[in-house]
């Protein structure tokens, strides 16, 4: 299967990355938003094409998917170009910045039929997978979920450490990651929210600091903290407090409440979520089924988000 990447942040070197450990898959083009960035990425994973153009790129016949790392505010109407192009698309997170954005999305999927689906990875990390069979299997039920996202991110840098055209957004990035955590887990829908953020940064114009709970319609309840004013240990870790156990889950790790080790390596194929993550789009592209994490699953997280953003305006 031949796929367009596209963008040539560090995001779309995770998945460069992971893509090297799946068969039959070629990137034979990127396309991305600066020259050297896009020619010297092209040039370490041995893409044969690259361009600053993505309508050009879809233009290849060839191209049957593509994956969009893009910064976040054209994530959406790049997702609906490569949609009218008729290839299939995984959008990294978030889907958009908007609900209406998203629904738009959502829209295009169900006109085209095309497969369309979100990189909510943490659905796809093994240690986040393993507490998800549990409660498939009726071994628990999560009381709370904690999650901390703590950054250092008093520059507009990216995760690369270089400079961004364009501010990350605690709420519509990081704090998707968690909401949509929370429902997949629990399997239930929101019932209610409450968010407090701290003061607007003058330089980057967003909220640097940032409090969210949520409660399901069985009282299960959601803490969710997010900092970009962290100078510390960076990243995001989870606390599951469950009727049966509690587990804490630092990416691909995961131990249990005393911090003891619990072994996550053959939950899947791989520990590497990005990796799983996209074995799962191509394998719904080839199955012509439903991804985990299609966009019309993630659209009730999108519109979480937009609540709490309409509380935060009021």
């Amino acid at each position: 299967m031949k796929i367009c990447m596209v963008g040539e942040g560090a995001f779309a070197h995770k998945h460069l990355q992971a893509l090297q450990n799946i068969e039959d898959i070629q990137v034979e083009v990127i396309t991305g938003g600066v020259e050297q960035a896009t020619k010297d990425t092209a040039k370490q994973f041995n893409i044969n094409k690259w361009t600053l153009d993505l309508a050009e790129a879809l233009s290849i016949p060839e191209i049957e998917a593509a994956i969009i790392t893009s910064p976040t505010p054209i994530h959406a109407a790049q997702a609906l170009q490569v949609m009218g192009a008729g290839k299939h698309v995984m959008i990294e997170i978030p889907m958009s910045d908007s609900l209406k954005d998203a629904e738009a999305v959502c829209r295009l999927q169900k006109e085209t039929g095309k497969i369309a689906m979100v990189g909510h990875t943490r659905r796809f990390n093994p240690s986040h997978q393993y507490v998800n069979q549990k409660i498939k299997n009726g071994e628990l039920s999560i009381q709370q979920m904690n999650a901390q996202t703590y950054f250092f991110r008093r520059s507009n840098l990216n995760a690369l450490g270089k400079p961004r055209s364009w501010t990350d957004h605690l709420l519509w990035h990081h704090a998707a990651h968690s909401v949509d955590l929370f429902m997949y887990q629990t399997g239930e829908k929101i019932k209610q929210v409450q968010i407090i953020q701290g003061p607007i940064n003058p330089e980057l114009k967003i909220a640097m600091d940032m409090s969210i709970g949520l409660k399901t319609y069985t009282d299960k309840i959601c803490t969710i903290s997010l900092s970009f004013n962290n100078n510390g240990p960076l990243g995001t870790f989870f606390r599951y407090i469950c009727d049966n156990g509690t587990y804490i889950a630092r990416y691909d790790e995961l131990v249990d409440g005393y911090d003891k080790t619990i072994d996550v390596s053959n939950v899947d194929v791989s520990i590497n979520g990005i990796e799983l993550q996209d074995r799962e789009f191509f394998a719904a592209i080839r199955e012509g089924r439903e991804p985990n994490a299609s966009v019309h699953q993630i659209l009730p997280c999108m519109q979480v988000l937009d609540q709490l953003e309409k509380m935060l305006e009021n």
